[in-house]
């Protein structure tokens, strides 16, 4: 058993393209509105190169894409996502179990920062008060200094922020004293293992390409721009 488990712990490292570091952070205190705040990070390390190929607005919206399909796999399939112009829908295996639908991603993209945030819009996970407040937000920065060409390795930051979310869960009024403490010990517990195991998962580099493809186009202009140079040059 132990010469298996060594194989397939060596297979794991060959299939890792990255190292990945998880940032111990302190819990959010839950403000009295009850609205709950909670972040996720991880410290990302790979060949400089790599972040230099991969630092675009396509790349952001195929991470995007890939915390989608990982909720799907690692849940087995029973939660899915749903895609439509205005929205991005997370139901249990199909409508109209609507666990929670966010409006459609709004990405900011610079030469040290990418966000890409969901506007929480409403769900059965949602109170009533706190439909179209929110938002789920991933984030990525690489520190001053790594940009560039070049050699060696280079360390981003991965982090994934749920803001000024209301669980259905915690309940309001003389219920939330139980309600929170009930959300934090099962909806809360369950999302910081799942979002530790994606920060983890990312490791592989394994970066699904986006349904939508918003900024597909853009790489295959780029692409193109950077053929005609090298030509130009010979």
């Amino acid at each position: 058993m132990r010469s298996r488990d060594a194989r397939r712990a060596i297979g794991r490292r060959r299939q890792a393209r990255a190292r990945v570091r998880i940032i111990d952070l302190p819990e959010s205190e839950a403000p009295p509105d009850g609205s709950v705040t909670t972040l996720q990070a991880a410290e990302v390390t790979l060949p400089r190169s790599e972040l230099d190929r991969i630092w675009n607005a396509e790349y952001l919206e195929r991470l995007a894409a890939t915390y989608w399909r990982f909720l799907t796999r690692i849940s087995l399939g029973l939660l899915r996502v749903l895609y439509t112009e205005s929205s991005r829908e997370i139901v249990l295996i199909g409508r109209p179990f609507v666990l929670l639908r966010f409006l459609a991603p709004e990405y900011e993209m610079s030469e040290s920062s990418g966000t890409v945030t969901w506007r929480i819009d409403k769900g059965v996970l949602v109170q009533p008060a706190g439909r179209g407040k929110g938002y789920l937000r991933i984030s990525v920065r690489r520190p001053e200094g790594q940009d560039g060409n070049g050699g060696g390795q280079a360390t981003g930051i991965v982090t994934s922020e749920v803001a000024n979310f209301y669980p259905l869960v915690a309940g309001w009024g003389w219920f939330s004293r139980i309600g929170r403490h009930i959300y934090r010990v099962t909806q809360l517990r369950i999302h910081v293992i799942v979002t530790h195991a994606f920060l983890r998962s990312l490791a592989r580099l394994d970066l699904v390409r986006s349904r939508v493809g918003t900024f597909a186009p853009e790489r295959e202009a780029s692409e193109e721009r950077a053929a005609a140079s090298r030509l130009a040059r010979r």
